[in-house]
């Protein structure tokens, strides 16, 4: 997300809300893009506030992936949603397509099936949330297969900080509804690898969730690829400031790492002492 209400005056200002959060961080998942292809005014309003250097990471619209069930069909919805995002060149970043739990082994062929139609001129990754995609079985080890021969690379949800405390508001609860504790699975990421980090609210708790994805990110980074990490939070109140402390942790151990810019000049005062979390 850019657009946040808590963040208003703090990390970003009313009606600039992308062109600010691009002075906080670098790329963004670009989530609304699940629930509906966005318009064409709304692309070109993006393409005038996001600097050539930021990435949208966009989830296909659910239409794909939860209505549609990937049915050759689909594609159709694939190649309009291609179509509107166009403007953006290579703002675009890696297209994720997140698949609903029910999604498990018998739906192999179809994913199978799909991921090899997908335009090569995207780099690709797919979030799967069915157990037996995680437990070195036999569907585990052939998801794996076919995403490779795809050139797809998983998502990687890390839902270990959110687990780490107890749920102690309401939106932490629907986060744990929705969010699956399935283990790390690492052996097929793609050259733009996407880790989602999602904690709990609370701030130490979730920095150390990022932590725990440092050495990861480094060896990504020294074998040529291009990691996105994403902080989530259920109020995501500290996200920001997380995911700049997190880059700075790498670019201590990454000469040479791309700085991030400068943020607009708002007030970043808060009860949490950020550096002592790093």
């Amino acid at each position: 997300m850019w657009a946040h209400k808590p963040w208003v005056g703090r990390f970003i200002g009313k009606g600039t809300e992308l062109a600010d959060y691009a002075t906080w961080c670098n790329a963004v998942e670009g989530n609304t893009t699940f629930y509906a292809t966005p318009s064409a005014a709304t692309v070109r309003r993006w393409a005038e506030q996001a600097p050539a250097d930021f990435r949208f990471a966009f989830k296909v619209p659910r239409t794909v992936t939860h209505d549609q069930r990937l049915r050759s069909s689909a594609h159709r919805d694939v190649a309009e949603f291609l179509r509107a995002v166009e403007p953006l060149g290579e703002r675009v970043g890696p297209v994720q397509l997140q698949l609903p739990p029910s999604f498990g082994p018998e739906s192999l062929g179809q994913v199978g099936t799909f991921v090899t139609g997908l335009p090569t001129s995207y780099r690709w990754v797919i979030e799967l949330r069915h157990p037996a995609f995680f437990d070195d079985g036999a569907a585990h080890r052939a998801i794996d297969e076919i995403l490779r021969k795809a050139g797809v690379g998983r998502v990687v949800l890390d839902t270990r900080p959110l687990y780490a405390s107890a749920a102690d508001t309401e939106a932490a609860v629907e986060e744990r509804r929705t969010k699956p504790r399935v283990p790390i699975v690492t052996d097929v990421m793609g050259e733009e690898p996407i880790v989602r980090v999602i904690a709990g609210n609370d701030v130490g708790l979730a920095a150390a969730g990022l932590v725990a994805w440092t050495d990861q990110v480094i060896e990504l980074l020294q074998a040529g690829r291009r990691p996105y990490v994403f902080a989530h939070q259920p109020d995501n109140g500290e996200s920001p400031l997380l995911a700049r402390r997190f880059h700075a942790a790498i670019a201590e151990r990454v000469p040479g790492l791309a700085p991030l810019p400068e943020p607009t000049t708002i007030d970043t005062s808060s009860g949490t002492d950020q550096t002592s979390l790093f």
